[in-house]
C-alpha cells in the first residue's frame, strides 16, 4: 500500500487519471441506475394509469432522456480532481445539460402533439406546424446559449450581434418563414384539414391529406402514392379541397349525352303511339298534346305540314323523360342543383347535360350511380329514335325507321 502511494506520488498523472476512470464509471453506472430503477419506476406506473397522456409522453422517451441528468451530476465533480481547470468543466457539464434539457423539451412538446391529434379539434386546427417551429426555437435558443457558456460571453450580448446577420439568416430560414406563415393562413382560414380530398394539379396530387407539418402538406393519392406540397406554394398557387362536398352530403354528376343532330325530328303518330306506353311519359303526353291542339286550334293553324304551329319533338319528348327518371332515383338529392339541358351544339353533335347531384359522396358508390343512369338513357334513345354521335358510325338500323 506504501509503495502504491509513493508510485502515485511521483507519478500524479496515474492518480488523476484513476480518479477520472472513476468518475466516468460512476457516470456510466448512474445512467444505468437512473433507467433501469427510476425509468422502470415511472413505466410501471404509466402503465397502471388510466390517463392516456403520459403514455405520450414514454412513447417520446421523455423520460430516458431526462435519466442523462444523473451522469451529468457526476461529471461535475472533475472540477474537484482538477480544480484548475473547474470554470471549464463547469461550462462544459452546464452545457450538456442545456442541451439534454433541449432535447426533453423538444420530447415534450412532440407528446403534447400526439395527445392534441386524439382530440377531434386535430383534424381542423392541426398544431404540428406550430410545434415544429416552437422546438426549432428551442434548439436555436438552446445553440445560443451553450455558445456563450463556453465563451464566456452574456447570451442576449450574443443575440444582440444577430441583427448583423439578419439577411443570412433571412436567406437560410426563408422556407421556414414563409412556410409558418402559409401554415397559419391555412389552418386559420380552414382551408385544409387532415381527412381533406385535395386536388393540386401544379405537383401532380389528388387524394387524401395524411399530414400538415411546418414545411409540407402530405398528400396521399387515390393511387396510395405520397405527394410532399411545401406549405407555403398551397397559399401562393391554387388547389381544389372537395370538402364542400363531403359538408354538402352531394357529389355532382355533371356528364352529357352527344347526340346526333341529324336524329332530331318532329314526333309523328307512330312515334307518340309507341311512347304513350311509357308510364314516365303517359301524363306528360297528355298534358302536352292537349295543350298543344288548343294552342293550335285557337289559331287556326293548319297541320297539313310540320312547321306549322307547334309539335312535339323526339328530343324534347326525351328530356322529359330523363327528369321524370331522375326524379324517381332515390339515390339523386332532389334538393339541390337538378338540371337537365342542351348545350351549344358542336362539329361532334349536340351535348344534352345532365347535372344533377347524388347523395352518396363516397368514390366508388358515386361511380356506380352515375354508370346505372347513363347506362339506362343510352338504352332508352333509340325508342326515341334518337342515336348518339360516334364518329364513323354506321347507320343505326333500328332509327329512325324501325322501332325497338
Amino acid at each position: 500500500m506504501e509503495q502504491l502511494r509513493t508510485l502515485l506520488d511521483h507519478y500524479p498523472w496515474i492518480r488523476d487519471a484513476l480518479y477520472v476512470l472513476g468518475l466516468l464509471a460512476g457516470a456510466r453506472l448512474a445512467l444505468a441506475l437512473a433507467r433501469s430503477v427510476a425509468v422502470r419506476a415511472v413505466q410501471a406506473v404509466i402503465q397502471r394509469t388510466r390517463i392516456s397522456w403520459d403514455d405520450s409522453l414514454e412513447k417520446r422517451r421523455v423520460f430516458h432522456i431526462l435519466a442523462w441528468f444523473a451522469p451529468l451530476l457526476v461529471l461535475s465533480q472533475l472540477g474537484l480532481v482538477f480544480p484548475a481547470q473547474a470554470d471549464w468543466i463547469s461550462r462544459g457539464v452546464n452545457a450538456l445539460s442545456l442541451l439534454v434539457g433541449a432535447l426533453a423539451l423538444s420530447a415534450i412538446l412532440s407528446a403534447l402533439n400526439d395527445i392534441y391529434q386524439t382530440l377531434p379539434l386535430s383534424g381542423r386546427r392541426p398544431i404540428k406546424g406550430a410545434v415544429q417551429l416552437v422546438r426549432l426555437f428551442v434548439f436555436i435558443m438552446a445553440g445560443v446559449a451553450i455558445l456563450a457558456l463556453l465563451l464566456g460571453q452574456s447570451p442576449w450580448g450574443l443575440l444582440s450581434g444577430v441583427g448583423a446577420f439578419t439577411a443570412v439568416l433571412m436567406l437560410v430560414f426563408r422556407d421556414t418563414i414563409l412556410s409558418f406563415v402559409g401554415g397559419l393562413r391555412l389552418i386559420g382560414g380552414d382551408l385544409v384539414r387532415r381527412g381533406d380530398w385535395l386536388e393540386v394539379p401544379g405537383f401532380g396530387a389528388d387524394g387524401e391529406v395524411i399530414d400538415i407539418a411546418l414545411h409540407t402538406v402530405l398528400v396521399q393519392n387515390w393511387d396510395k402514392t405520397i405527394v410532399s406540397i411545401p406549405t407555403f406554394k398551397l397559399v401562393d398557387g391554387a388547389f381544389k379541397n372537395w370538402r364542400g362536398m363531403t359538408d354538402a352530403g352531394g357529389r355532382r354528376i355533371k356528364r352529357s349525352l352527344i347526340l346526333d343532330q341529324a336524329s332530331v325530328r318532329f314526333a309523328d303518330e307512330r312515334l307518340l303511339a309507341s311512347l304513350r306506353k311509357v308510364e314516365r311519359l303517359h301524363d306528360y303526353l297528355e298534358v302536352r298534346e292537349r295543350e298543344i291542339e288548343e294552342w293550335n286550334g285557337a289559331r287556326g293553324v293548319d297541320s297539313s305540314h310540320p312547321l306549322n304551329g307547334r309539335r312535339l319533338t323526339n328530343l324534347g319528348c326525351f328530356r322529359a323523360y330523363v327528369v321524370r327518371y331522375l326524379r324517381e332515383n332515390v339515390k339523386l338529392r332532389q334538393d339541390m342543383t337538378f338540371l337537365v339541358r342542351q348545350l351549344e351544339p358542336t362539329a361532334e353533335g349536340l351535348p344534352l347535360e345532365v347535372y344533377v347531384f347524388t347523395n352518396d359522396t363516397a368514390w366508388a358508390a358515386y361511380e356506380d350511380i352515375q354508370s346505372d343512369i347513363f347506362d339506362h338513357l343510352l338504352a332508352a334513345l333509340p325508342w326515341f329514335q334518337l342515336r348518339v354521335y360516334q364518329r364513323n358510325q354506321a347507320p343505326d338500323p333500328r332509327t329512325p325507321e324501325v322501332l325497338p
